[in-house]
C-alpha cells in the first residue's frame, strides 16, 4: 500500500514475491481522506478485512499509515531528516528498495499466520 512514487516500488516488490509464490495486491492510496470518505463496503473491498499481512510504504512520516497496516503489518517510512544526495542513493540508504519491501511483506505474512 502506498501513494505517489512509492507505488512503483511496491509493484517491483510484488513481482519479487510472485517469483517466490507469494501473491500480493498493490493498493494505491493517493488520498487517505478521500478513501476514508468512502462507505465501509468500498473500504473493505480495497483493504480486505481478512488480510492481516500488509505493508505500507511512505517516503515521508509513517504515522498516518499505521492505522492501515494493522496488527500484523509493517510501515516503511522516514523517521529522520537531514540527508542529502542523489535520490537513488538516498532511497537505498533509507531502505526504500523492492527487496526491503518484499522482506517486510514476508515478515508480515509470518506474523499474520501466528
Amino acid at each position: 500500500m502506498a501513494s505517489g512514487s512509492e507505488v512503483q516500488l511496491c509493484l517491483k516488490a510484488a513481482a519479487l514475491l510472485r517469483i517466490e509464490g507469494i501473491e500480493a495486491r498493490v493498493v494505491s492510496m493517493p488520498c487517505m481522506e478521500r478513501f476514508e470518505d468512502q462507505d465501509r463496503a468500498y473500504r473493505h473491498e480495497v483493504l480486505l478485512p481478512g488480510v492481516r499481512a500488509r505493508v505500507c510504504v511512505e517516503a515521508l512520516s509513517p504515522l498516518p499509515w499505521e492505522r492501515y497496516a494493522g496488527d500484523a503489518g509493517e510501515v516503511i517510512g522516514m523517521s529522520t531528516f537531514g540527508a542529502s544526495g542523489p535520490a537513488d542513493e538516498l532511497l537505498r540508504h533509507f531502505g526504500f528498495t523492492p527487496e526491503r519491501v518484499a522482506a517486510a511483506a514476508r515478515a508480515s505474512v509470518a506474523r499474520a499466520e501466528r
